[in-house]
């Protein structure tokens, strides 16, 4: 095989892409955006379309089942787990923030879109900045400003003489590092998925031209990573939401 006959598309050609309506009349929606228009549209119609079946029957099937499982799921593995009975307020927002990422995600292995709304950085970051948001709010709102801040630099059971060294870094962490390390987890994440599941396609490809026993590998391969990316579309969404339960639930109960 010609090594040069392997031609790998530049990583511009992977996750830039160009506007649908070149006449400008829509501006900025390309492919990105209507996998992020078909999230919210996939959230929205499982827990309506489940609500109008469960107003039908009360027993649950098909849509209801999974939108009721989701809700179960969030509720006992997130919100009980990090935040306690004072979190189910939140169980709506958190419920609707794991399916949209979900949904946002998948994407990387449906045939024909093929790629992860999320290995873009604008809506990861947007997402982990509300978090942020909301959750020193409610800190403020349950602990008083001051008090926020007294049990977010100044944790219990910490030596004086250490509050030197643990108070800036405190700082930096809860106020600074999280909504990044929050947004960028997921984004780099999506990001290597999407450039291992393109290098064995592109592998599989070449090799197939050549030799169709060559090409058998990585084809074995990329059939095991689409099967490995989306048990990581799920987990990242798990992982982002709980987060997000752990740092409102830290909030909430400083002395958690």
């Amino acid at each position: 095989m010609d090594l040069l006959a392997l031609e790998f598309p530049p990583v511009s050609h992977l996750f830039e892409w160009p506007d649908i309506f070149l006449d400008g009349t829509v501006f900025g929606i390309n492919k990105t955006v209507l996998i992020y228009f078909g999230a919210v549209a996939a959230t929205l119609g499982l827990f309506f379309g489940a609500g109008r079946r469960y107003k039908q029957s009360l027993v649950p099937a098909g849509m209801s089942n999974v939108a009721e499982s989701g809700v179960d799921f969030i509720e006992d593995s997130v919100i009980m787990q990090t935040m306690g009975p004072d979190g189910l307020k939140y169980l709506p927002f958190l419920t609707t923030m794991f399916f949209f990422l979900f949904f946002s995600n998948i994407t990387e292995v449906i045939p024909g879109i093929q790629f992860p709304a999320n290995s873009r950085m604008a809506i990861p970051l947007l997402l982990a900045l509300l978090v942020w948001v909301i959750y020193n709010v409610v800190g403020v709102r349950s602990q008083g400003f001051f008090g926020y801040l007294k049990n977010s630099l100044f944790p219990p059971g910490v030596p004086v003489a250490l509050y030197i060294i643990v108070t800036p870094i405190e700082l930096v962490s809860t106020f600074v590092v999280r909504p990044f390390s929050l947004a960028i987890r997921l984004w780099a994440n999506m990001v290597a998925g999407h450039l291992l599941l393109v290098t064995f396609a592109v592998l599989t490809a070449t090799l197939w031209e050549s030799t169709y026993v060559g090409a058998a590998l990585p084809f074995a391969m990329l059939v095991l990573m689409t099967g490995f990316e989306i048990l990581v579309s799920a987990l990242q969404a798990f992982i982002f939401t709980i987060l997000t339960a752990v740092y409102i639930g830290g909030s909430m109960h400083p002395e958690h």
